[in-house]
């Protein structure tokens, strides 16, 4: 008995979705191995720096060097010269130095 040639062109479409399968499979993959899983640790290591601030700390805080001298819930006061002391958003602190 020779194959038809509806059982040719079904067996071809049965190929063609299980290789779309594979495809998007591997597309998510590779956007998860690049760009979720990476995204991701940098905000556990931004929280970690976060729940790190202790007053004394000298930090980079939208764009301004300064000491904090008080910390708040979600922000912080930074002293930026004698006397001066700025409120900032916890958020905006890009670097501490310890």
């Amino acid at each position: 008995m020779e194959p038809t040639v509806d059982s040719a062109v079904n067996a071809a479409q049965i190929g063609n979705t299980w290789g779309m399968i594979i495809y998007c499979v591997v597309v998510f993959a590779i956007i998860y191995f690049l760009i979720v899983r990476p995204a991701k640790r940098r905000l556990a290591e931004f929280k970690k720096m976060l729940d790190s601030l202790k007053v004394g700390n000298r930090v980079l805080a939208a764009g301004i060097y300064g000491t904090i001298k008080k910390i708040g819930e979600t922000t912080i006061d930074v002293e930026i010269a004698k006397g001066v002391v700025v409120e900032v958003s916890k958020n905006a602190v890009a670097n501490v130095e310890k």
